[in-house]
């Protein structure tokens, strides 16, 4: 294979990541503003970013139904966005857009540090945006993690910067310690840079461990003097563990995953010896398994494995890279691609037709609607399984059904205040995602059954009211 053969097929991939990426883009740039239920995290992050927008603290009483299991900064932030938009829930789907912006950016950075060509620093961007839109909903979410996740990057960036350097440890233990803060499963990337540290350079390895874990007392310090509570007693909410979820889990990311995980499995062999290598690689290593480990929890989503997402397409920058003299280059290349094609099916609606971009999500915008109205209608207070339809309805937050489900199941006992409120016919208006499987384990189904009717039901949710 010629040179301009290797270039032609390196350009067609990264041509057709470039397009399937902008085209992505348009679509969850055009819906960014719409009242929608994307996913349940985003009325549950809306609502405690209003709490710390106009109370000051994120965090309701203790021994409540509603549960924030998140660290704080991130709910300052919104709320201060907030202030601009007038909406919550969109000014997190702005933020996570321009997050992704800066995470992908912060990709690129890194793999040019590591003495790659630009070209092969902007396709593993792209790849990564590309895995992103065709594997997750995160994409425009209402979620902190890719927030953290941008953050975090430059923590790597700082690293790569001056690994010889005091002052580049702090400040990357500094940027780690923030991201933490704002989501609590980002310790996989400074993990794996304090093991790389330890076989490259052991006396920045300690100054990095060390400002970490003083940074790290610090902010914990900070919590407890804010919130009156301990951070970890506040994270550790309960939450089911099962093997089926990471089994889910497996089936659902190996299908982008399997080639990337062959790329690096590749490079390992072909370049065991060069020190960028060892550390992507590490961190590819250290990501997959923590991710699996991570997704075996209940509600746990595609985002437990981002940063083993992040961590392959840096191996894939640095095995094209290595490769580019070798005939196989052009093909590692598109190799990549290939998968992402397949993943298309996974898109939600027709994206081959012309209402899917000229009339994007028009179905969802009138149901949605519709549901808004009909909660807007009831008096307070009301119950809603996807609190992004109780706030656009402007309607207090009353219960976290997926959390108290996970109380419920750890301690049966925590269901008697529910299901007493229920039996009170308490809520004006009940909103559920399904009623079969139901939501919450126990008396609640047979309670809530006895005493609310079903008012409204589509393949979406179920709408109930007393009887």
């Amino acid at each position: 294979m010629s040179g301009a053969q290797r270039s032609a097929g390196f350009s067609f991939a990264l041509g057709v990541l470039t397009v399937g990426c902008a085209a992505g883009l348009v679509h969850t740039i055009s819906v960014v503003g719409l009242q929608i239920p994307f996913d349940p995290n985003e009325g549950w992050n809306a609502t405690f970013a209003e709490l710390a927008m106009h109370t000051g603290n994120p965090y309701p009483s203790a021994g409540g139904l509603l549960v924030n299991n998140y660290p704080p900064l991130s709910f300052y932030l919104i709320g201060e966005v907030a202030r601009i938009t007038g909406d919550a829930i969109v000014a997190g789907r702005l933020v996570s857009l321009l997050a992704l912006g800066v995470l992908s950016f912060g990709i690129a950075h890194v793999v040019r540090l590591m003495g790659c060509a630009t070209a092969k620093a902007l396709f593993a961007a792209l790849l990564f945006v590309a895995c992103l839109l065709l594997t997750s909903d995160y994409v425009g979410m209402d979620d902190p993690q890719l927030l953290g996740h941008a953050i975090a990057i430059w923590g790597l960036v700082a690293v790569l910067r001056g690994p010889d350097s005091s002052r580049s440890m702090v400040f990357a233990a500094l940027i780690f310690t923030v991201a933490f803060f704002i989501k609590h499963n980002l310790i996989i990337l400074p993990s794996a840079l304090a093991f790389w540290l330890m076989l490259a350079n052991r006396r920045s390895a300690f100054t990095f461990i060390a400002a970490g874990v003083i940074f790290s007392l610090i902010g914990l310090g900070l919590f407890r003097d804010a919130f009156g509570t301990d951070l970890f007693r506040q994270l550790a909410s309960p939450r089911i563990y099962a093997l089926a979820n990471m089994t889910t889990a497996v089936e659902n990311w190996l299908p982008w995953a399997v080639w990337p995980l062959c790329g690096a499995g590749i490079l390992c062999r072909i370049a065991r010896h060069d020190r960028d290598a060892i550390l992507v690689l590490m961190y590819a290593a250290i990501a997959t398994v923590a991710g699996l480990l991570f997704s075996s929890g209940a509600g746990v989503d595609a985002n437990a494995m981002f940063d083993a997402d992040i961590a392959l397409v840096l191996c894939a920058a640095l095995l094209l890279d290595r490769l580019d003299r070798d005939l196989w280059s052009a093909v590692a290349a598109i190799l990549y691609v290939v998968p992402l094609a397949f993943l298309l099916r996974n898109i939600d609606g027709d994206w081959t037709s012309s209402a899917y971009w000229l009339h994007p999500m028009a179905a969802e915008r009138r149901d949605a609607a519709t549901e808004i109205a009909l909660l807007r209608s009831a008096p307070e207070p009301v119950l809603c399984e996807m609190l992004s339809l109780c706030y656009w309805a402007d309607k207090t937050a009353e219960v976290d059904v997926f959390n108290m489900d996970q109380h419920i199941r750890a301690d049966v006992r925590i269901e008697v205040p529910l299901v007493r409120m229920i039996e009170n016919k308490r809520f004006a208006m009940i909103e559920l995602e399904t009623l079969k499987p139901f939501p919450i384990m126990g008396r609640t189904e047979p309670v809530l059954m006895r005493n609310y009717k079903i008012v409204r039901s589509d393949d979406e949710r179920v709408f109930l009211s007393p009887r």
